[in-house]
Parts: structure tokens; sequence; C-alpha cells
């Protein structure tokens, strides 16, 4: 077993931006909230993917990127800010990194149970996000991807919340 910290809940709805002179919905824009959230099956109270066919699903509702990664961007690209949930996720993390988890890992974050799915393949919106499409490529390559989770018991998360793991299965 080892710890992990939830540092923040991170939600969006979708969004219509102008991207090369076209209209393209998204839902990576996603801010930090301060309060309990209702862990769902498919989602957060508060957040909705916007294309169905590639992001959500019972696979894939609840995003995690972990925040050691952040330093790692602000020194790659220091002119940009990079607030919590900056990469679209859900849940920024610490204490739980790639490496230390494998597909079909379980824990807990508040009173909601949760199982790892996949790793996360980013998408050319991820390139939306930060204005640049190189992002997509640079992120794939450093192996910072975070990754996806199913919801095994729907709960609550909030901010500040541990979460215990357990590699047993």
């Amino acid at each position: 077993m080892s710890a992990l910290k939830l540092l923040s809940v991170n939600v969006g709805m979708p969004r219509e931006v102008d991207w090369h002179g076209k209209l393209v919905r998204t839902s990576i824009f996603k801010s930090p909230v301060f309060w309990p959230v209702r862990v769902a099956t498919l989602n957060l109270d508060g957040d909705q993917q916007s294309d169905l066919t590639v992001h959500g699903g019972a696979h894939k509702a609840v995003y995690v990127y972990p925040s050691e990664h952040y330093q790692f961007w602000r020194e790659e690209i220091p002119d940009l800010e990079m607030p919590w949930g900056m990469f679209g996720e859900n849940f920024t993390t610490e204490g739980l990194l790639e490496g230390a988890v494998n597909i079909g890992d379980r824990f807990r974050v508040g009173s909601a149970e949760f199982v790892v799915t996949q790793p996360r393949m980013p998408c050319y919106k991820l390139g939306i996000r930060f204005g640049r499409p190189e992002i997509v490529k640079r992120f794939l390559q450093s192996g910072r991807s975070g990754f996806y989770l199913s919801v095994l018991e729907e709960g609550q998360a909030t901010a500040g919340d541990f979460g215990r793991t357990d590699y047993s299965r």
C-alpha cells in the first residue's frame, strides 16, 4: 500500500473554441473546485466530455495527472502559466506516478473507489489548451502521460483528500 494526496479536483464543461479558423468543441479546459465533488460512474459532477467516441465512458471516467510532472513542463515552457488542470486532468495528485501503477490497480480517494484502466493518449486538443500543436508530440515523448480510471464505487472526492492504493488485487 502507498499513499497519495489529491491536490486538486478539476472540472469543465464543453466549449467551442477557434482553432486554426475552425470551431472545435472541447472540454480540455478544466478548473479546480474547492468543495466535495460527486464521483459518478461516467464522470464527476460539473464535468463533461465533448467527444465520447474518444473521451470518457466507463473506462475513462476520471483522468489523473501527477503534480510531480508540472515542474518539468514549467521548465520546458517557462512562458506559460500552468494551473492545476492544465493537462485536462480531473485529479491532480501527489505520490502516484505512472511507473508505480499498473492497469487493474485499485485505490480509494475520499469515499469513491477507482481502478486504473489505461494510460492517456493525447489528442490534438492538448495543443489547443497549450496554444501549441507540437505539445502533443512532446507530451508523448516525455513519458509523463497520466492515466485513466474507472469508478468502482461512486462517492465524493475533495482536494486535500488522502487516498490509499491497493496493488494486491
